[in-house]
């Protein structure tokens, strides 16, 4: 069997946003055919649409040609070949295309990729679900009122929720604004929920230092939040291991500590309970599970981050069914999996039931895309929202 091509496939449902182009982000797909007539499915990470088709159309001089089941092989040629280290669009493009490589190889062999790497783990899959998927969510007039949202996750059997734990309008508040505006949000929800619901809370790591967002901490430990996550940005160690230190409610973080060596600072130094993993930038579904494997021996958990379409849910799915120390899997609202555009696109993909993502069953991923179903949704240009402080200067986001 040999790679005859590889392609970037780009679907966007025509949703709008008040920022950046006005158009919402697309998902970024890429596939591997092979003269078999087998493909694979991969997706990378989203908002750096345009840079990651470049490095795939880079890529595809190497792969075109390659036995597909030489992963690590095909793989290291990519990683090492370029010389210099990769880039967050360059590893995108390279764990997409992981990805459809595994898909690949376990459509050959007629498993679900989960068995190749040791697994299944455990029954089904635990998620936390973005409250904001189960209303209109961010409509540029204002958000939902979070309360709904949340009555109607629970309804939907959801037993754990994640969001961004900052109100509406926070870029222009005071620190203390931000703490009581917080404060106030959570102590609501467990009004209403009490104690049947966990909250995985996302500061986002909008500070150069920690202390507003440890100060947040100290208030929100009544609330028993079963993780605290990116209180400063995952890059900076230094400053994790400071929050760490200082915040007794459990530490997640890591999606944007895409390259090894950012990753493994917070490992070896302990500066996070949780690693975030994001499988579509850091390398791929191997390099994730590599990863966990070294979580493991510093007794860290794994919660796999997820904020981009279908295909990258169900690559969380099978390396949450193979570690051991995996936590909880973020469910995000980008999958849009009630859409026109996700059912006349998406093939397969994955099953949930009363809030929790079972294991797939078919070989491969368990997914795929109608290539000319896509053509129906064309990629849009996208920009992520430049965030500004009160005083008119650039913020973090």
């Amino acid at each position: 069997m040999k790679i005859i091509d590889v392609r970037t496939i780009f679907v966007n449902a025509g949703e709008t946003v008040n920022y950046g182009t006005g158009f919402a982000r697309s998902w970024a797909f890429v596939k591997i055919y092979t003269d078999s007539g087998i493909t694979g499915i991969g997706e990378a990470f989203h908002s750096l649409d345009e840079l990651v088709d470049g490095a795939v159309t880079k890529y595809k001089r190497w792969l075109v040609g390659q036995d597909p089941s030489k992963i690590s092989y095909l793989w290291q040629g990519i990683y090492r070949g370029l010389r210099y280290p990769l880039g967050t669009a360059e590893l995108s493009a390279l764990s997409a295309i992981e990805h459809a490589l595994w898909d690949i190889k376990g459509k050959v062999l007629g498993v679900p990729l989960y068995m190749l790497f040791g697994g299944p783990t455990r029954d089904y899959i635990r998620l936390a679900a973005n409250p904001y998927m189960f209303g209109n969510g961010p409509d540029g007039s204002g958000r939902n009122d979070l309360l709904a949202c949340m009555r109607s996750l629970k309804e939907h059997g959801f037993t754990a929720a994640k969001f961004g734990v900052q109100p509406e309008g926070w870029e222009v508040m005071s620190s203390m604004e931000i703490i009581s505006a917080s404060v106030r949000r959570i102590k609501q929800i467990r009004d209403a929920f009490g104690d049947k619901i966990d909250l995985c809370l996302d500061y986002h790591g909008r500070d150069l230092n920690p202390s507003t967002a440890i100060q947040l901490a100290h208030e929100l430990e009544p609330f028993h939040p079963l993780y605290y996550e990116e209180p400063v940005m995952s890059q900076s160690s230094e400053m994790m291991v400071e929050a760490r230190t200082k915040i007794t409610i459990p530490i997640a973080a890591g999606e944007r500590a895409v390259t090894r060596a950012l990753m493994k600072d917070l490992i070896v130094k302990k500066a996070v309970h949780i690693i975030e993993p994001e499988p579509t930038a850091n390398g791929g579904l191997a390099e994730t599970i590599k990863l966990a494997g070294i979580a493991e021996m510093f007794d860290l958990e794994v919660a796999p981050h997820q904020a981009q379409g279908p295909v990258s849910l169900m690559v969380c799915a099978h390396i949450d069914a193979s570690i051991n120390n995996f936590l909880i899997q973020e469910f995000n609202d980008t999958i849009k999996i009630d859409s026109p555009c996700y059912r006349d696109v998406v093939k397969g993909g994955p099953l949930i039931n009363d809030g929790q993502l079972q294991l797939p069953e078919a070989p491969g991923l368990g997914i795929d895309i109608d290539d000319e179903a896509a053509k129906e949704y064309p990629f849009k240009p996208y920009d992520r929202p430049i965030v500004f402080n009160m005083d008119g200067s650039v913020g973090l986001e």
